[in-house]
């Protein structure tokens, strides 16, 4: 993979990776905080079927996410599938904007979540094919700022197009395929790669969870622990309307989050290359335990704002330092592979996470969902403190 430097030291490959998901997020978050309100003061969905639409997406295309990744990894590409998944996303936005059901949202939904499934791995090993072992936790964060960055500026055209459009959301949908069509152009123009030399078939890499070893596995088990308390960012856009934002705002809050995501993203990336991947992550955790805390009790539109941008810090410490993580302890001729079953598992959490927020929602209240979210952080901060005292000791790690 190319090697020169262009930005942070980074190759050409992890700063074009990054302007495609800019492009990608753009379109992809001028729907996404509109989806509940679209579901739920449009279409008059419960909060329970909120949470199955996301639920199911989420995880349902996560499948595709290790079988893609296994997928790259045995023919020794990546570009084509990393296109291939970007342009199934585009396709999306149609459905989206002529539909007039729940049910064709839920199609539009998964047919995005679908084409992530395909793109996910193959980019995320591009990435890492490009760069450095001592600059990995900045090259997969720099993508995570690209990308949020993208959803900063997503909501804030998403604002413009609802005042222009007098609050019409299909509208808004349409002129979001604009930048998911850019997106899909940059991979074919600028990202490259290099052919992977044959290997005999008893040499290439199998869709096996078990072949990786302890720390692959455990760390895997604890994001994917953490992932079932995380439950869809709708129920944090649901829970700040309840608590007094004014649905105009959310896009605003959105953003918010977002742009302070996309400012923490680096920063974390070159601390935890420095000082350590696991402190950073580890931080992270702790973060998000106090932060669904407050979400909890939150009582006043004011700490909602706050708890956003708290939430964009989190997000910032962790997305990217722990796929730079796993890059290093994963074998080379698996990276793909690695890196689709983590999405695999962490993404099909998302169904129960999703279900079990709007179940405790709906049935007790929305401070349970947030309750149950922080505690579940807590035990993976636990959990990955073990890891730590696991990988100090090189015995206890091997298989």
């Amino acid at each position: 993979m190319a090697k020169e430097r262009t930005f942070f030291g980074l190759g050409k490959n992890v700063f074009f990776a990054g302007l495609v998901s800019f492009f990608m997020d753009v379109s992809s978050e001028m729907i996404y905080p509109l989806v509940p309100l679209f579901l739920t003061n449009v279409l008059g969905v419960n909060k329970s079927l909120v949470g199955l639409i996301e639920g199911i997406a989420e995880s349902t295309a996560s499948f595709l996410k290790a079988f893609s990744g296994w997928f790259s990894d045995r023919i020794g590409r990546r570009k084509n599938l990393m296109a291939l998944g970007y342009g199934i996303s585009t396709l999306s936005r149609p459905v989206m904007a002529s539909a007039a059901a729940w049910h064709q949202v839920f199609v539009a939904r998964f047919v995005d979540r679908l084409g992530k499934g395909i793109r996910t791995a193959p980019r995320d090993a591009i990435i890492a094919e490009a760069t450095k072992k001592t600059h990995l936790a900045r090259a997969f964060s720099f993508h995570r700022a690209m990308d949020t960055v993208g959803a900063v500026v997503g909501p804030v055209i998403a604002i413009f197009c609802l005042g222009l459009f007098h609050n019409d959301y299909r509208k808004v949908f349409w002129v979001s395929a604009a930048p998911a069509v850019i997106a899909v152009l940059l991979i074919f123009v600028f990202i490259r790669e290099k052919r992977a030399p044959r290997v005999a078939a008893a040499a290439r890499p199998a869709l096996s969870f078990r072949r990786f070893d302890r720390r692959v596995r455990f760390f895997i088990v604890i994001t994917t622990l953490f992932a079932l308390g995380n439950s869809s960012d709708v129920f944090l856009i649901l829970r700040a309307q309840q608590v007094g934002v004014p649905a105009v705002m959310i896009p605003a809050v959105y953003v918010t989050f977002n742009l302070v995501y996309s400012l923490s993203a680096v920063p974390a990336g070159i601390l935890a290359d420095k000082f350590g991947m696991k402190r950073v992550i580890l931080a992270g955790f702790a973060l998000f335990a106090c932060l669904y805390y407050g979400f909890a009790v939150a009582a006043h539109p004011a700490s909602i704002w706050v708890l956003f941008g708290l939430y964009g810090v989190f997000m910032g410490l962790t997305e990217g330092v722990q796929k730079a993580f796993l890059a290093t302890i994963i074998p080379p001729e698996s990276k793909a592979t690695a890196f689709g079953i983590y999405a695999f598992f962490t993404g099909a959490a998302m169904l129960p996470a999703s279900l079990i927020g709007g179940w405790l929602w709906d049935r007790f209240s929305s401070a349970a969902t947030f309750y149950f979210g922080a505690a579940t952080a807590a035990l993976s901060a636990i959990l990955f403190v073990a890891l730590i005292a696991m990988m100090r000791d090189p015995a206890r790690a091997e298989t």
